[in-house]
């Protein structure tokens, strides 16, 4: 078997892409590329979160949208938005209302166990145990003091 010593010698030549081989055209083509594939990318999950929070519409429904945004992603977001852009802003109102009333309530359970109704509240209940006989005048004035401090 014959070999070429001067090919086995020679290491192959590997072309590395550096930044300073790139132009100022192909770095800012490049920016704007990923800029609008990001901005798909937002736009495509921002229609998938419409579509679930979307009560209306059946699941075969939603099924056949998901196959279209899968298969035809461009197209079929473009025709989601055109077909159902307009109820996208109150079903998202909507969902915000519903998180926001969530979270007052939480809110409200939350202080309200936290402070206990507050010491008048508490003074109040222990009154009531103290004329009832469940508590003895030094519990009470332990719990009066304890809701004052």
């Amino acid at each position: 078997m014959l070999v070429d010593r001067a090919a086995v010698s020679r290491p192959r030549k590997e072309r590395h892409v550096f930044a300073a081989d790139w132009g100022v055209g192909q770095v800012l083509w490049t920016m704007i590329y990923f800029f609008f594939l990001f901005a798909f990318i937002w736009i495509l999950i921002t229609v998938l979160i419409d579509l679930f929070r979307d009560h209306t519409l059946s699941g075969w429904a939603k099924a056949l949208w998901v196959i279209f945004l899968i298969f035809l992603p461009l197209i079929g977001t473009i025709v989601y938005l055109i077909a159902r852009g307009g109820g996208m802003h109150e079903r998202a109102a909507q969902a915000a209302a519903r998180q926001q009333k969530a979270m007052d309530e939480y809110i409200r359970q939350t202080a309200g166990a936290a402070s206990g109704g507050g010491a008048a509240e508490q003074i109040a209940q222990a009154h009531t145990l103290l004329e009832s006989g469940a508590i003895t005048q030094a519990e009470f004035d332990a719990l009066k003091a304890k809701a004052l401090t």
